[in-house]
């Protein structure tokens, strides 16, 4: 089942971020994941929600996120990210492939 990781980022010194930003691609890439959402424009729709950056990262499991995001391959990149930003970041599960594929929506209890 795919997992998105989902990062909200205010970027304090734009140096170290673009550093940063080189180093965690291979490093996602290697854990199966790949970007959807790489700091694009942004709209609210709804409520008071203005990031001034967005990141949508998706991987085959929540294990794979997971493991990303705990490995060594991430850990420079990582320091780089808290040191000149500040992130919120969440890790939600998706849908199964069979009902993705098929646009059913799951059933609830």
């Amino acid at each position: 089942m795919p997992a998105y990781v989902l990062v909200q980022i205010s970027v304090h010194d734009a140096q170290t971020y673009e550093r940063y930003k080189q180093l965690a691609p291979p490093a996602i890439a290697r854990y199966g994941g790949r970007y959807l959402v790489r700091g694009g424009a942004t709209q609210t729709l709804e409520g008071t929600w203005e990031p001034p950056r967005f990141v949508l990262l998706e991987f085959p499991s929540v294990e794979q996120a997971r493991a990303w995001w705990a490995s060594p391959e991430y850990a420079a990149a990582k320091a780089l990210r808290h040191a000149s930003a500040h992130s919120e970041m969440l890790l939600v599960e998706g849908l199964p492939a069979g009902l993705l594929d098929a646009g059913v929506p799951p059933k609830t209890s």
